[in-house]
């Protein structure tokens, strides 16, 4: 399932994400570490980021990473540049 790319980052909480993984790959422990929410929340918010094809994830040992997906955010640039003309 795909989830639309600006429902994505509507949430608060989705942004604080972004914000966080924009600065470093990061697991979801280490996010949930900065968040007034459960890690199964994160997990839940990083899932719908991953659907929206906002972040990617890999896999180090058992660790899952996550990481911005410059790419996912073509949508989002191209929509926010037609108001600069």
């Amino acid at each position: 399932m795909t989830m639309d790319t600006f429902q994505a980052i509507a949430d608060p909480n989705r942004r604080h994400l972004l914000e966080e993984l924009r600065r470093s790959p990061r697991t979801v422990n280490e996010l949930a570490d900065g968040l007034p929410i459960s890690r199964p929340a994160v997990s839940q918010h990083l899932k719908a980021l991953l659907d929206s094809n906002l972040v990617t994830v890999s896999r180090q040992g058992t660790r899952r990473i996550y990481a911005v997906n410059s790419k996912g955010f073509l949508h989002l640039n191209l929509w926010v540049d037609q108001f600069w003309v």
